[in-house]
């Protein structure tokens, strides 16, 4: 065993993984606050902060994203997050420093290109990590929800989320009424390279046949009644599927103000 191994920093990350079932009791608000605060200290593209989140406490709010993302445990978080690219709140600070007599041009927004929107998406997700981490630092448990985005006109409708903003990913938190087996993760050499991208696919396919028999094993374990085909057959099928996993997203951008052609 690594000697670090023990950190409860490195103990956290390595023991992470989904909670999907949580007790109905709500969380202490000073501990809202501390996971609140963890996710505000996330690294910040240029530090121009251009996230936000959104609580999600009414009920029926809930069960609408529960019915968006076809999963109806969603409905019983006893915390709910919507984070999203926020670059609204910037466009309003650059147009009132413009009104004060600054040179910001707040009538040609930069704001809204591509560059910034993926910005804003990285720096919704590392907020999001960074609060996911703190909560099962706390023994709380978790699950990421990339759900909520199979419907992300409704969602953007029912969450009255104005131009030059997008929904990245929720987040579910409570404590845990499950303890599920830890997922293995494929070896390292599949996905660890040094200094360049292997120019021979054999060298990220040799070990493709030792990781589909690790996760068969973990799912015959935790779903005996319901087999599972080997990882290499999901991400065959997740290659080709035209399903609703295929959603559209520079249209809807563009209905939020954002330009990805640029």
């Amino acid at each position: 065993m690594n000697e670090h191994s023990t950190n409860t920093v490195i103990h956290t990350l390595l023991n992470r993984r989904s909670i999907r079932h949580f007790a109905p009791e709500p969380i202490d608000p000073d501990i809202v606050d501390l996971l609140e605060r963890a996710a505000q200290q996330a690294a910040s593209s240029q530090f121009l902060n251009d996230w936000s989140t959104i609580r999600i406490t009414d009920d029926g709010l809930k069960r609408a994203l529960a019915d968006i993302g076809n999963q109806d445990y969603i409905a019983q978080a006893p915390l709910l997050y919507v984070f999203v690219v926020d670059e609204h709140r910037n466009l309003a600070i650059a147009r009132h420093a413009a009104d004060g007599g600054t040179t910001a041009d707040a009538d040609s927004p930069t704001l809204n290109v591509s560059y910034r929107y993926i910005q804003g998406q990285n720096d919704a997700t590392l907020a999001l990590q960074s609060m996911e981490t703190a909560a099962n630092a706390l023994g709380l448990g978790c699950v990421i929800l990339g759900s909520v985005l199979n419907d992300a006109n409704r969602l953007i409708d029912l969450l009255h989320l104005p131009e030059l903003t997008y929904p990245v990913l929720a987040l579910a938190i409570g404590k845990p009424a499950e303890s599920p087996a830890l997922k293995p993760r494929m070896p390292r050499r599949m996905q660890f390279f040094d200094n360049a991208y292997p120019g021979d696919d054999a060298t990220i396919l040799e070990s493709v046949g030792e990781f589909d028999a690790t996760l068969h094993h973990y799912y015959d374990l935790r779903h005996a009644d319901r087999p599972v085909g080997p990882f290499s057959d999901q991400i065959a099928k997740a290659s080709t599927d035209e399903g609703p996993l295929i959603r559209p997203v520079a249209p809807i951008a563009a209905r939020q103000g954002f330009d990805l052609s640029r």
